[in-house]
């Protein structure tokens, strides 16, 4: 292995370090203060972005996890009246979801606790240091 190898492997651990205590972190921010758990914000996040709603099969697929997975979550929004299903009027095997107004209302202000909470982690990155790093996580991300 060459020293550059070496370095690439050392940054690759210090990122995966920094993402995952982040996530756990913010995991537990949203438990704590807004009695909510990751899995719902980031089924709440994706219907946020397709206001008119998704297919559970695109749900699933938007958010990397299994239809079982997104269904008890969806579920469970369902029974707190944060999202609502609708079958699809031109295939009967297709339900639609989507937010309620309540949880719309819900979403933007996890939304922005959880805005509030990443820059407070992050306070200490400065406007160059994002710039670089947005450019140099830009050129990585063709990798995949």
């Amino acid at each position: 292995m060459s020293d550059q190898s070496k370095r690439r492997l050392k940054m690759w651990i210090r990122l995966l370090g920094v993402t995952r205590a982040t996530e756990n972190h913010l995991r537990e921010h949203l438990r704590i203060n807004h009695a909510t758990t990751l899995p719902r914000f980031d089924v709440m996040a994706a219907l946020w972005r397709r206001r008119d709603g998704v297919t559970m099969s695109e749900l699933s697929r938007m958010l990397l996890v299994s239809n079982g997975n997104a269904t008890a979550v969806v579920d469970r929004l369902e029974k707190d009246g944060f999202v609502a299903r609708r079958p699809s009027e031109t295939d009967r095997r297709t339900v639609y979801v989507a937010l309620t107004d309540a949880g719309l209302q819900e979403f933007e202000g996890l939304a922005a606790g959880h805005e509030r909470e990443v820059d407070r982690l992050f306070a200490e990155v400065s406007e160059a240091d994002l710039d670089q790093l947005t450019d140099i996580l830009k050129r990585m991300g063709g990798i995949a």
